[in-house]
């Protein structure tokens, strides 16, 4: 559950169009032939963050990169994911646990 100004934060996109001639999306691709691969390559430990913000209820990983509460806790609780607003009234639901 997002509120309506979170909502907004995750309706961008992250490439909107692709790059054609003309374009002023970016420049073009580069030609790479003849460039060491190794030394422009990304490490995999680079990707895994073992401080990475978690959810404030389970601690479980949070995949959008942004927000307190994961999708199941923030449906629980009836608070917004990011901000963590009261959106819903859960006080006559019948949620389990499991």
């Amino acid at each position: 559950m997002v509120c309506q100004k979170c909502e907004k934060k995750l309706s961008t996109l992250a490439c909107p169009d692709k790059w054609k001639t003309g374009s002023s999306s970016g420049p073009p691709p580069r030609d790479t032939k003849g460039s060491n691969k190794s030394l422009g390559k990304k490490k995999a430990s680079a990707r895994y963050n073992p401080y990475a913000i978690g959810c404030k209820v389970c601690k479980c990983p949070i995949h959008t990169g942004q927000g307190m509460y994961c999708h199941a806790c923030a449906y629980k609780k009836g608070v917004c994911a990011i901000c963590g607003v009261q959106v819903l009234d859960t006080s006559f639901y019948k949620q389990s646990s499991v």
